[in-house]
């Protein structure tokens, strides 16, 4: 991981991939985890897209992503079961074969007792040539990555597990440092001035976000910058805005 210090702007893009979600029967906890995650350590999600179990939609989603950003995550489909079909569309996506990897099939013989690493559960091992795989200290089975894109399981806590193996291989850029001004008026009392504040620090990112406390309508005014000094110039010019909209 980078020291923080590096001007370079690393991107990222979250692939969802899983009929239950879209149907409603599982209910994402993914999105929010690895956003924090990334923002946490320099890397920026820039975009997340939920697709169905079909091997076209996944190739053509995997696609694009890789080539709009440094990386891309993707959470779903690398279990058991024949609808688990994430290994083949990576492999088709990257335009490789997909097969049983000797190393991921060594470590589910030593997790599973003798005779129960089933044909489903070596389904698991199938991994597309020339993949490194992502440990997975929850439940054995591993995630991989090809070229730029991290491919880890839909569950939760295996995902999460994944990603704090994987993240520490990357190369991240400058932390986002964020700090946020709340105001006891309604937005529209002071968009005008914060849309001028937006202009005048062009390296800060300012989102306002309305509130109701007690039936009254308040604000928060967030302010976001990879640069220390700009961030408290813009926090100060928020915070007189702020002063004067509640005079």
């Amino acid at each position: 991981m980078s020291d923080g210090k590096a001007e370079i702007e690393v991107t990222a893009g979250f692939l969802v991939i899983g009929d239950e979600i879209l149907s409603g029967r599982t209910k994402d906890k993914n999105i929010g985890f690895l956003a924090e995650y990334l923002t946490a350590v320099g890397i920026d999600l820039r975009e997340v897209r939920v697709v169905p179990d079909i091997t076209e939609r996944i190739v053509e989603a995997v696609n694009e992503l890789r080539a709009r950003y440094t990386y891309v995550f993707t959470s779903g489909g690398i279990g058991p079961t024949h609808d688990d079909i994430t290994a083949d569309s990576i492999a088709a996506a990257f335009g490789v074969s997909v097969d049983v990897d000797p190393r991921a099939k060594a470590i589910l013989e030593a997790h599973y007792p003798p005779g129960q690493l089933t044909p489903a559960r070596l389904r698991m091992a199938r991994i597309p040539a020339g993949a490194e795989l992502i440990e997975n200290p929850v439940s054995k089975a591993p995630g991989f990555t090809i070229g730029n894109v991290h491919v880890m399981a839909g569950v939760p806590s295996i995902m999460q597990a994944m990603v704090d193996a994987v993240v520490p291989t990357l190369k991240t850029g400058r932390k986002m440092l964020s700090t946020h001004i709340d105001a006891d008026v309604p937005e529209s009392r002071l968009a005008e001035r914060i849309g001028e504040i937006q202009k005048e620090f062009p390296a800060t990112l300012i989102g306002s976000y309305p509130r109701t406390n007690d039936g009254r309508f308040t604000t928060q005014i967030v302010v976001r910058s990879r640069d220390e000094a700009e961030l408290a110039k813009a926090a100060k010019a928020v915070g007189e805005a702020v002063a004067q909209a509640t005079a």
